[in-house]
C-alpha cells in the first residue's frame, strides 16, 4: 500500500472509531436521561410473586424484597402497596431460602398473582390526591417558560404553602405519601409536574437536566403560590427535585418568599448520578465516561458538583436533609458534606437501609417526626 493510501486509510480508520465513540456516549446519555426506562434503578431488581394468601404476599428474596418498611409494589396493569416483613413460624410452607413474605396492605390496580413480575418504588399511590387519599383538591395549571404545568392544589388553612416536587423515575404520584401528613398539619401543598412529565411540556433536547433546568418550572411555582395568596413557601423535593429546590433557593426572584427546604436525596453531583443511570440501564461500563461527556454537549450540564458552586455559601433558609448511607444514586456523603459546611442552617436525618429516595418509605414514623419538629417554627 503506498503510504498515501495507508495515510488515508488510518485517518479514516480514526474518524470512524471518533464517530462511533460519539455515537456510544450520545447512546449512553440518552439511556441516562431519556424517558424513562423500563429496567429498574440500582438495587431495584424485578421480583417475582410467588403467592399471595389474606394479608401477605410471597417474593422472591433479595436485598430489595428485605427492605424495611413500605412499598408500593408495580408491575405491567398491577399495583399493590406492602408492609414490612413478616417473619414466618418454622415448618411453615411459606418459609424458603429463595422467597420472603411482606404484608400485603391493598391491591389498587389489576390482579396480583403467583408469576406477576414486580418491583418495589417509593410510590404508595395511584391517581390524584381525591381518589388516593379522600382530599379535596383542584387541578391548576402553572404558567412556565415551557407552557402550563399541572399540578394539584390540596387547600389548607395556613398562609405558607408547601410546594412538593418530584425527584427520578417518579411522578407527581410520589409525593401523595406526604400530601395526607402535610393536610394534617394544615399547610395547603402544591403537587408539581415539571417538563418532561405526563401532562406537561416536553424539555427541548428531550433530556432531563437533574435540576439545572428544571428548577425554573419550581420557580414558576413559587410566583404562582405567591400570586394566589402565600405569603411564604416551604420546598419539599425529592432526588432531583431536591437539587431543583436549591437552585430556587438561591436563584428564585422570590427567593425571599422561601422559609424553608426539604431535600430527600439531593442529587448533589450530577456525574456519580448520570454513571449509576446509565449502568442500571444496562450501558456497559466502558461506554459510562463517553456518557459523561455526550451529556455535557447534549445538555450543557455544568462540570462542578452543587457543592462547588456558590450554592452552600448563598444557602439562606433552614434545610432539612433525609438521607441515608445505602442510596446507590446520589452519595449520602455529600449531603454529609453540606451539613458540615452549613451547620448553621442544615440538619441532616439519615436513614439507614433506604434506597434513593425512599427515605419515608423505610421509616415513615421516623420521617414524619422529622419533619414535624423541622416545620413547626415555619408555620
Amino acid at each position: 500500500m503506498r503510504p498515501a493510501t495507508a495515510a488515508a486509510v488510518a485517518a479514516t480508520s480514526v474518524l470512524g472509531v471518533g464517530a462511533a465513540a460519539v455515537a456510544a456516549g450520545r447512546y449512553a446519555s440518552d439511556a441516562a436521561l431519556g424517558a424513562p426506562s423500563p429496567r429498574p434503578f440500582p438495587a431495584d431488581r424485578r421480583l417475582t410473586v410467588h403467592a399471595v394468601a389474606a394479608g401477605q404476599v410471597t417474593l422472591t428474596r433479595s436485598f430489595s424484597a428485605l427492605r424495611p418498611g413500605t412499598y408500593g409494589l408495580t408491575g405491567r396493569d398491577v399495583h399493590a402497596v406492602v408492609g414490612p416483613v413478616i417473619e414466618q413460624p418454622p415448618g411453615d410452607p411459606a418459609v424458603s431460602a429463595d422467597t420472603v413474605v411482606r404484608r400485603l396492605e391493598r391491591v389498587t390496580l389489576g390482579n396480583l398473582k403467583p408469576g406477576t413480575r414486580v418491583r418495589l418504588t417509593p410510590e404508595l399511590h395511584r391517581g390524584d390526591p381525591l381518589a388516593a387519599l379522600g382530599l379535596a383538591y383542584k387541578e391548576v395549571e402553572v404558567p412556565g417558560e415551557l407552557g402550563a404545568l399541572p399540578a394539584w392544589f390540596v387547600p389548607g388553612a395556613r398562609d405558607t404553602w408547601v410546594i412538593t416536587v418530584h425527584g427520578l423515575g417518579t411522578t407527581r404520584d410520589h409525593p401523595l405519601n406526604l400530601t395526607g401528613f402535610l393536610h394534617d398539619q394544615q399547610f395547603p401543598v402544591l403537587d408539581l409536574a415539571y417538563r418532561g412529565d405526563p401532562g406537561a411540556p416536553r424539555s427541548p433536547d428531550g433530556l432531563a437536566h437533574l435540576g439545572e433546568s428544571e428548577w425554573r418550572d419550581l420557580d414558576a411555582a413559587v410566583r404562582y403560590a405567591v400570586r394566589y395568596g402565600a405569603e411564604r413557601v416551604i420546598l419539599h423535593g425529592w432526588s432531583s427535585g431536591a437539587s431543583m429546590a436549591l437552585h430556587a433557593a438561591v436563584n428564585s426572584a422570590l427567593r425571599d418568599r422561601i422559609s424553608g427546604l426539604v431535600l430527600d436525596s439531593p442529587v448533589l453531583d450530577w456525574r456519580t448520578t448520570l454513571r449509576a443511570l446509565a449502568s442500571a440501564r444496562g450501558v456497559p461500563s466502558a461506554l459510562l465516561p463517553l456518557a459523561v461527556r455526550a451529556a455535557q454537549g447534549q445538555t450543557g450540564l455544568h462540570g462542578a458538583r452543587l457543592l462547588d458552586t456558590s450554592v452552600p455559601t448563598a444557602l439562606h433558609v433552614p434545610t432539612l436533609v433525609l438521607h441515608g448511607p445505602d442510596d446507590a444514586l446520589a452519595p449520602w456523603q455529600q449531603s454529609r458534606e453540606l451539613a458540615a459546611r452549613r451547620p448553621d442552617l442544615v440538619t441532616l436525618h439519615p436513614v439507614p437501609r433506604a434506597p434513593h429516595a425512599a427515605m419515608w418509605n423505610a421509616d415513615p414514623a421516623g420521617y414524619e417526626e422529622a419533619l414535624r419538629r423541622f416545620l413547626t417554627p415555619l408555620m
